[in-house]
């Protein structure tokens, strides 16, 4: 799975520990989930979502081959 992450935070010009705190994870999941790591669950995929105002589809991409 690819994601968008990082090009969200940078628009709102959030931190990986700002945005964790936002979505009460740690910093190093949203490490993970930027670096294609870690697949969130769908909740903290839609807190993420919700926290940079967009929607989980606008956020992460499904690549259908993995």
């Amino acid at each position: 799975m690819k994601t968008r992450l990082k090009e969200f935070r940078a628009k709102y010009d959030l931190t990986q520990d700002d945005l964790s705190r936002m979505v009460g994870a740690r910093r190093e999941t949203i490490l993970f989930i930027e670096k294609g790591r870690y697949v969130p669950s769908l909740k903290l995929a839609h807190d993420i979502a919700k926290a940079l105002k967009t929607t989980v589809e606008e956020l992460f991409i499904f690549d259908e081959e993995e």
